[in-house]
């Protein structure tokens, strides 16, 4: 992640989280998070999106505070670089249900983040033929159903946290042999 402050938002505003409720917003985020700053011609041809499409979504992530430009990488007077305010957003689900409205957007949010991630990890399962072996053995998936009270939860909850600080905090992107890897994770009660 470059560009970005490292310290993440806390959401609670819904007009914010209205703003990431669309794929394309929350996807192009997600890009400028990783691979830093883009120019709008750039993330348009990412995303096989008109320029003006892109335009209108990044306007929107930025009145929502979500990226800001980066003038320094323009060319010239028409184009226009943004990047990630921040180098990711955490919410708190006990803090979402406060009040009608915020429920909603929080909903909504929620929901266009779990189709982002499971469309990412459709494509990695696509990509994996044509990676490295070693890429392949590297990787995990799995999940565990466990019976835990509250405190439980919220003590395991912490750990996976920590435990992704941890290796966040071991990230070096641009270095030779690294790339991007993605960890997924979500402790909740059973909804049945």
């Amino acid at each position: 992640m470059t560009g970005s402050s490292d310290t993440p938002r806390s959401l609670v505003d819904p007009h914010a989280m209205r703003a990431l409720a669309h794929p394309l917003r929350v996807r192009m985020l997600g890009e400028l998070r990783v691979s830093g700053p883009r120019s709008v011609g750039m993330l348009a041809d990412l995303f096989d999106e008109a320029p003006g499409s892109i335009s209108y979504h990044v306007g929107v992530l930025a009145r929502a505070g979500f990226v800001i430009e980066a003038p320094e990488r323009a060319r010239d007077a028409r184009e226009r670089w943004w990047q990630a305010a921040e180098s990711h957003t955490r919410f708190e689900p006990s803090r979402l249900n406060a009040d009608p409205e915020t429920r909603l957007a929080s909903v909504a949010m929620r929901h266009t983040f779990v189709q982002a991630l499971s469309t990412e990890v459709g494509e990695y399962i696509d990509l994996e033929p044509t990676l490295e072996p070693e890429w392949v053995a590297a990787a995990t998936s799995g999940d565990t159903v466990t019976f835990l009270t509250p405190a439980e939860l919220r003590e395991l909850s912490d750990e996976v946290e920590a435990l992704a600080r941890r290796w966040g905090a071991r990230s070096r992107p641009g270095e030779p042999g690294v790339r991007a890897a993605r960890l997924i994770y979500n402790a909740f009660v059973r909804p049945r």
